[in-house]
């Protein structure tokens, strides 16, 4: 077997620890993260999806991150060069994300924008808040892909168009739609309805816009047909 077949390969073991790999190159992984699992090591836990992805991938490097309670798509650079080119292109914005999530209420327009700044809440860290005076400035983008009468809550899509720390979470709290299960915003436990279903972004080879898309464990699967 030659290098690069054994550096394509897919292995086995990763899916029963939580690295399930949706693409593998020379460049880049694509990885489906569980909700539940840290994306870096925290301060008093190792164990991680960046660690575990390392363990098989020795190059693999962090190029963003998701909360520990949000699942799905995340990147990770093979090498240096491809970190520093996928690291500008983030910067940039030329990286596409979306979110599914399930929020409390029942939304009343079919889309809009949220535009709030965001800073850190430092009596109650890791929490973040709407700060007009220091936050950041915010952009949300949000569709509604579904209501449910019965149970009083909108799925809807999400495009984070700036990348603050908990910023989904944080907006729609603030016009008070939080996001089911989310626990550290005061929207109840079990787990944070929210999963990055979609990841559009340039390839670090040769910029050729690849797309990938993962469907939230929490949504009741196409119909048949």
């Amino acid at each position: 077997m030659c290098a690069r077949q054994r550096r394509l390969s897919t292995p086995r073991a990763p899916y029963a620890r939580g690295v399930l790999p949706i693409h593998i190159d020379e460049e880049l992984l694509v990885l489906d993260k569980p909700a539940g699992l840290l994306a870096v090591p925290g301060r008093t836990e190792p164990d991680c999806l960046s660690a575990r992805a390392q363990a098989l991938w020795a190059d693999a490097l962090v190029v963003h991150r998701l909360d520990q309670a949000t699942s799905g798509l995340m990147v990770m650079a093979r090498g240096a060069v491809a970190q520093r080119q996928l690291s500008a292109d983030f910067a940039a914005r030329r990286v596409h994300k979306t979110y599914v999530a399930i929020v409390q209420g029942l939304m009343r327009e079919d889309s809009g924008l949220i535009e709030l700044p965001i800073g850190a809440d430092w009596p109650n860290r890791p929490r973040q808040q709407v700060d007009p005076l220091n936050g950041k400035p915010s952009l949300t983008l949000w569709w509604v892909q579904s209501r449910d009468e019965v149970r009083g809550t909108t799925t809807l899509a999400l495009e984070p168009v700036t990348g603050r720390t908990h910023q989904l979470r944080v907006h729609l709290k603030a016009i008070g739609h939080p996001i089911v299960g989310d626990a550290l915003y005061g929207a109840g436990g079990g787990r944070l309805m929210l999963h990055a279903d979609r990841l559009e972004l340039p390839h670090p080879a040769d910029g050729r816009r690849i797309a990938f898309v993962s469907r939230a464990p929490f949504q009741a699967p196409p119909p048949a047909g």
